[in-house]
């Protein structure tokens, strides 16, 4: 009987602890027919738009374009396990890909390798509750790393709209490279290209405008409404078919004028631990040079990618009215990638694109990621040899189309009209990310880390003048910014006329450090010296017991200004001080900014 209770208790234990982290115990006891007719459509709408743009994201990685599709699978099933948005979809991006063109130095076991070390580290910051580090890093630096991104990545596929073979990867030799030998240009490639983006634009713009069907309506023109709204759903996947039909033509007819995407090894990648060292010509990488090579990229994918996916799921799961759990969101991230790298992958993370479609698809739950990944899967085992003939133009427009809604040039225009300091770490992320994506963003986050210092080192101060002087910070007071404080008190209170004592409001002060009491101490001291007082008011419980726990010689403390002011104002009195016959207030910015 006692074992029995025991094994209940644990039961009734054990089952939210496995609900919190496996959630999908949260929907599956629940699922219905009807929700798995919704996710089967949207897992095949969103797996006909994964497959032509895995295709073009291992290109921007600069890997074979078979890891693109090795990268789209694990992270459908494992997030169908471990995720709480219902929308998301993990897989390759265009950000991501970039950063592993930067990291991964074109080299799969790099690329392989990075995803497990980034897989380890988004784990383990989920399992420490560590999510809070991504907030660190600002709107404006996001936006700046996005947007230049935009114009990088669509940039780099000018050469395959144009034909141009051996075109440098580095922004701004691709620039004078493509500029100098425009005149190599394929006539082949550039009309399918152009005609692809065109195509592209028309089918976005016809989605976009498409208003819904009602039930009412009669049957011929509901099917009308989802071929229509299917193949602008799946215009990646139609574009791209279209495409190779005209390239097998082409190849059929015995000329070919386009540049097709070549051979593509066909089946499942093995299931394997990923290298920890790489075998050269010249003898064998260990696994610390190779650590050592992606250097900083270990900090910069994991991040990116944490913060890409739980921005999305954040926004979807806003829009659809209901809640997510970061951490849980970093563990789904952690073990994709650290699966994923047993069959080839290289670092993935949310997609916002696809993400979209899921949502637009009508999923219910997160069940829509098996059919994709199962469609991925199916895609490798029996489709590879039909990749062949899809030209590289087609492709680069796909990337183009997917890139250009990224460019946030509105970003300027509000942050000059609402905040214009903030368009600092913008535009320094923005210009370096055209040189080295890494230094742009760390760039980026620096500045952003100096002007949060700086605003705590200089918060503002309103001083109000009276029969006392009232000071009140703004903010609460950290070790930075107890001199400026100090500063301002005793040039107020010593240069007024007659010097007057100090009543310090703390109602926005929520908490103090030591260093801050030891600068309060000698506040406190200076003043006396020149006989005058310093009293405080509305002090919060935990910065009272700190001040009270320091014993400051000549503390006095009040619990409302009201009352500091009547008692100092009778003190004045008592000591013959004229009173002040106008109040006036200033406020004290920081040096250099401008209210």
């Amino acid at each position: 009987m006692a074992a029995r209770d025991t094994w209940q208790r644990g039961q009734r234990c054990g089952w939210p602890l496995a609900r919190a982290k496996l959630p999908i115990l949260r929907w599956l006891p629940h699922y219905s027919l009807a929700w798995l007719q919704s996710d089967l459509m949207a897992g095949l709408t969103v797996g006909l738009t994964v497959v032509p743009q895995a295709l073009a994201y291992a290109e921007v990685a600069g890997l074979p374009l078979q890891y693109g599709l090795y990268s789209s699978f694990m992270g459908c099933f494992v997030y169908c396990f471990l995720g709480t948005a219902k929308d998301v979809t993990l897989g390759p991006t265009a950000i991501m890909s970039l950063l592993v063109s930067s990291y991964a130095f074109h080299q799969p076991v790099y690329a392989i390798l990075l995803t497990f070390l980034s897989g380890s580290i988004q784990l383990a910051m989920g399992l420490l509750h560590l999510g809070f580090l991504l907030d660190f890093i600002s709107c404006p630096v996001i936006k700046g790393f996005t947007s230049a991104a935009s114009i990088t990545i669509s940039f780099n596929q000018v050469k395959n709209i144009l034909g141009l073979q051996g075109i440098p990867r580095q922004f701004f030799l691709q620039v004078y490279e493509t500029l100098r030998r425009i005149g190599e240009t394929r006539a082949g490639d550039t009309v399918l290209g152009l005609a692809c983006l065109a195509a592209l634009a028309g089918l976005r713009v016809m989605k976009s405008h498409l208003p819904r069907a009602a039930c009412v309506e009669p049957l011929a023109a509901r099917v009308s409404h989802l071929i229509v709204w299917t193949s602008a759903t799946a215009r990646n996947a139609l574009v791209v078919l279209f495409a190779g039909l005209v390239a097998y033509s082409f190849q059929v007819m015995g000329s070919q004028p386009l540049t097709l995407t070549g051979s593509i090894p066909q089946g499942l990648p093995p299931f394997q631990l990923p290298h920890f060292s790489m075998a050269t010509p010249n003898g064998t990488i260990p696994f610390q040079t190779m650590v050592e090579d992606m250097g900083v990229g270990l900090a910069v994918v994991p991040l990116m990618g944490l913060l890409e996916t739980v921005a999305i799921a954040k926004a979807f799961a806003s829009q659809n009215d209901y809640r997510i759990d970061p951490n849980q969101e970093l563990l789904a991230m952690g073990f994709a990638n650290i699966l994923g790298s047993f069959v080839s992958s290289y670092p993935i993370t949310g997609s916002f694109g696809r993400t979209a479609v899921n949502a637009q698809s009508g999923v219910c739950t997160p069940a829509g990621g098996l059919i994709t990944g199962t469609l991925v899967l199916l895609s490798l085992a029996y489709l590879t040899s039909l990749f062949y003939y899809i030209p590289k133009a087609a492709l680069a427009a796909v990337i183009i189309s997917a890139m250009v809604p990224m460019f946030d040039a509105g970003i300027f225009r509000r942050l000059w009209r609402v905040k214009r300091l903030d368009l600092v770490p913008l535009c320094v992320t923005f210009l370096l990310c055209f040189w080295e994506v890494q230094y742009g963003i760390v760039a980026g986050v620096l500045v952003s880390g100096i002007l949060l210092l700086y605003s705590i080192a200089r918060p503002a101060v309103k001083v109000s003048e009276g029969d006392v002087l009232l000071v009140q910070p703004g903010s609460s007071l950290h070790f930075p910014a107890i001199e400026c404080l100090r500063d301002t008190v005793c040039s107020y209170a010593l240069t007024a006329s007659p010097p007057r004592s100090i009543i310090l409001d703390c109602c926005h002060i929520s908490s103090i450090d030591y260093t801050v009491v030891v600068g309060l101490r000698e506040l406190l001291q200076e003043l006396h010296k020149h006989g005058l007082s310093l009293a405080f008011c509305s002090l919060q419980e935990p910065v009272l017991q700190v001040l009270l726990s320091a014993d400051l010689e000549g503390f006095q403390h009040f619990s409302s200004r009201e009352e500091a002011e009547l008692c100092r104002g009778a003190e004045a009195g008592a000591r013959g001080e004229a009173p002040s016959t106008s109040s006036s207030e200033s406020l004290l910015l920081p040096e250099g900014l401008t209210q």
